[in-house]
C-alpha cells in the first residue's frame, strides 16, 4: 500500500476513495495546494483536479485560509 496514493492515470480516481472520511482531508488538500504538490492524490483530489482548481483560482494566496476560513499556522 506504499504507493496507494501515488497511482497513475485512471487509478487516481479509485485512490481518492481512501481520502473520504479522513479526519485530516482538508489539511492534506490545503498542504498540497499551498505547496503546489504535483504528484499523487491529496485531500481527495487528483493531480489534474488540483491543477484545474489552481488555474481557476489563481487569486488565492492561502488555501488553508480558504478551506478553514481563518489564518492557520503552517506546520514545520
Amino acid at each position: 500500500m506504499a504507493d496507494a496514493l501515488f497511482p497513475e492515470a485512471s487509478e487516481q480516481k479509485r485512490a481518492r476513495l481512501l481520502c473520504s472520511g479522513c479526519p485530516v482531508q482538508r489539511e492534506c488538500l490545503a498542504e498540497a495546494l499551498d505547496n503546489r504538490i504535483e504528484w499523487g492524490v491529496w485531500g481527495g483530489m487528483t493531480e489534474r483536479e488540483r491543477r484545474q482548481l489552481l488555474r481557476q483560482r489563481s487569486d488565492v494566496t492561502s488555501w488553508a485560509s480558504v478551506l478553514f476560513g481563518k489564518k492557520v499556522a503552517k506546520l514545520a
